[in-house]
């Protein structure tokens, strides 16, 4: 079972943030969609027999490096959006696979120097009345999206959305190895949330099919106290971890 809090501590975060009004949309597709997106050493962590992909818009604020408090004036806070799987390596260690990233903040196309498929895009986040709305436009090759949401009452996790929204680890690849990096926060809070409008091109521009049934979609206030570790490669281990 996929843990609800973090199952390891960042001791040495590379970096800290939060990652706050966020809105998880998730749909099932074959299994076989999606492992063809994915390296030979990562294979589809499978959902009641479905493979899982998110889109998920969120406000990344107050990135800093370690020791920096944030309570600092001036920041850096930026929209993002990740398009993303859940995976197993070959050790048997769950993460993510991000199939597209969104960033409004060119500074964070750094991350490239690991393998996250970071996109510059022209990406907004704003609230008003009831609902929460999120657009964004890449900058090259035309993937889109609109999403307005109206956010509901505060639920208590179900264990598929403990599944589909708490994963400790993101994989990527470059140079030809297979490059882990670990994460820690505080559980996500969870609410219900009615969809006015969705619309997207990103699972389309990720080479994925249409999925097969409507979108699960959940909103979080979010985390804030979020620690991201050095990135590493990945060594073959004996088995799960």
């Amino acid at each position: 079972m996929v843990a609800y809090g973090a199952e390891h501590r960042v001791r040495v975060p590379a970096l800290r943030t939060g990652w706050l009004t966020q809105t998880f949309v998730h749909w099932s597709f074959a299994p076989e969609a999606v492992q063809a997106l994915l390296p030979a050493e990562l294979v589809v962590d499978e959902y009641e027999g479905a493979a899982w992909v998110g889109f998920t818009p969120f406000v990344m604020a107050d990135v800093r490096p370690p020791g920096v408090p944030a309570a600092v004036p001036g920041l850096p806070t930026f929209a993002e959006t990740n398009l993303r799987t859940y995976v197993r390596h070959r050790n048997g260690r769950d993460g993510l696979w991000f199939l597209s990233i969104e960033v409004a903040c060119p500074l964070m196309l750094a991350t490239r120097a690991v393998g996250a498929p970071y996109n510059p895009a022209t990406l907004s986040v704003s609230a008003g009345g009831e609902t929460v709305s999120y657009a964004g436009s890449r900058w090259t090759g035309g993937a889109s999206y609109r999403l307005v949401v109206r956010p509901g009452d505060k639920i208590t996790a179900t264990e598929r959305d403990v599944w589909l929204t708490s994963r400790w680890r993101a994989y990527t690849r470059r140079l030809g190895m297979l490059w882990e990096t670990p994460v820690e926060h505080e559980p996500w809070p969870l609410a219900d949330v009615a969809v006015d409008v969705l619309e997207e091109t990103l699972t389309t521009a990720a080479g994925l099919p249409a999925p097969l049934g409507e979108p699960l979609v959940r909103f979080s206030e979010g985390v804030r106290h979020v620690r991201l570790g050095l990135s590493r490669p990945c060594l073959p281990a004996a088995g799960p971890s």
